[in-house]
């Protein structure tokens, strides 16, 4: 990882704190998914077909915005606060919406794969996962 001598060397987080901060942002996550199908079942009278693209749509759009939210307005979900991580650029800078998009693209195969790309962070010199080599991002461990 390259990077300028101006920025703050923050460690990589490991593989247990970040499966962690992962299921504090699933719950929350889940809460609002849970809160649109709702919307969506009233709006349709409980007529709602779960394989109708524009519902299938609709959670994407969620899943993405709920991340890129987060990752672009200070680098860290409610889990990741909570944990003391922050995703940021290999260079210490926050990471753009491109940098979003394709670290949340890459991590759906990434987890799909039997979460080798995740797991990927094990093996390589720098913890990095699929997702962060193909986004050009890192999650690191903040000062307590």
């Amino acid at each position: 990882m390259d990077k300028p001598d101006n920025t703050p060397d923050y460690k990589p987080a490991g593989l247990l704190v970040r499966l962690v901060a992962m299921f504090y942002d699933a719950l929350l996550l889940l809460s609002a998914l849970l809160i649109a199908t709702a919307i969506v079942l009233l709006v349709t009278r409980g007529n709602l077909h779960t394989h109708n693209p524009f519902f299938r749509t609709m959670l994407f759009l969620i899943c993405f915005s709920f991340y890129a939210w987060f990752w672009l307005h200070g680098g860290q979900t409610l889990g990741m606060r909570a944990w003391k991580l922050r995703v940021q650029n290999i260079d210490g800078r926050p990471i753009t919406i491109w940098q979003a998009l394709l670290r949340f693209l890459v991590a759906i195969p990434s987890f799909a794969f039997a979460g080798l790309g995740f797991l990927w962070m094990l093996v390589d010199k720098d913890k990095m996962t699929w997702y962060d080599r193909f986004s050009e991002s890192v999650i690191v461990r903040l000062p307590k």
